[in-house]
């Protein structure tokens, strides 16, 4: 165990020695771990907490708390070829390298075509962004007669189960400036079907395959943040419905994690 938490502190930088310098070491990271969460909220590695940089405003919560000069990266990074900022950290910002986009993409068009099915108000959104294509969340607030608060509500839910994505869009302003908006996009117009080896095909979205699927990006997590309390990794993606303790017990027979000790996991040396 000590040996693993020397791994995980250098892997995942947690010390101030190892702290982030710049974008570019930023997105080092996030290709080597695979996955990376804004804040520090689990085990799973963490943007900011890699930065080592004292918050906005001491004392402050939110926004506040976010690295001084640091903040913009998580958004620079999203930005990027190859990254994505997805939401299936139960609703929390988690940047993903196209290789983990790949493991999620099954469960994400199965919660796309399930969430269609559910709801008629989710059904209308979808519906309406397979017409129009991604578009901006202003534009479908307009078009669909919706409330703010309502479009926020379908959002929230959407986003979380993956079968929405939004990125963050720099516009013109009229007076010459600019202003920051949000594109919204179903999962399969962010990654189309037949992108990667892995994506689900129309007959492979059963429960059993799926919680497959979560066992591979369970394994990713754990790779992530090398040494992990084992209760945590129900709570890591928004699909508790799919998890269960024999996943966990599956990926330590097959050898792809191990448990060091009673109540942890770690990804093997």
């Amino acid at each position: 165990m000590d040996e693993l938490r020397v791994r995980r502190a250098w892997a995942c930088r947690l010390t101030p020695d190892r702290a982030l310098q710049s974008i570019e070491e930023a997105n080092s990271f996030l290709t080597d771990r695979g996955m990376l969460t804004r804040t520090s909220d689990s085990s799973l590695p963490s943007l900011f907490g890699a930065c080592h940089e004292q918050p906005y405003l001491a004392g402050g919560r939110g926004f506040a708390s976010w690295p001084a000069t640091k903040w913009p990266w998580a958004a620079e990074l999203a930005e990027r070829a190859g990254v994505r900022a997805l939401k299936i950290h139960r609703g929390k910002t988690l940047l993903v390298t196209e290789e983990t986009l790949a493991l999620a993409d099954p469960i994400c068009r199965a919660e796309l075509a399930r969430m269609q099915d559910a709801d008629p108000a989710w059904r209308r959104l979808l519906t309406h962004l397979a017409d129009a294509g991604p578009s901006l969340a202003d534009d479908v607030q307009t078009e669909l007669g919706l409330a703010a608060a309502e479009l926020r509500a379908l959002r929230t839910t959407l986003e979380r189960s993956g079968a929405l994505v939004s990125r963050s869009v720099v516009l013109p302003a009229p007076n010459g400036g600019h202003r920051h908006a949000s594109e919204l996009a179903r999962w399969d117009q962010v990654f189309p079907a037949g992108q990667a080896g892995q994506a689900a095909s129309a007959h492979d979205t059963g429960s059993g395959v799926l919680a497959g699927r979560l066992a591979d990006l369970l394994a990713a997590g754990v790779r992530a943040a090398v040494l992990a309390p084992e209760r945590e990794l129900g709570r890591w993606f928004s699909w508790p419905r799919l998890f269960s303790a024999d996943l966990v017990n599956r990926l330590v027979e097959d050898g792809r994690i191990t448990r060091p000790a009673p109540g942890w996991v770690a990804a093997p040396a």
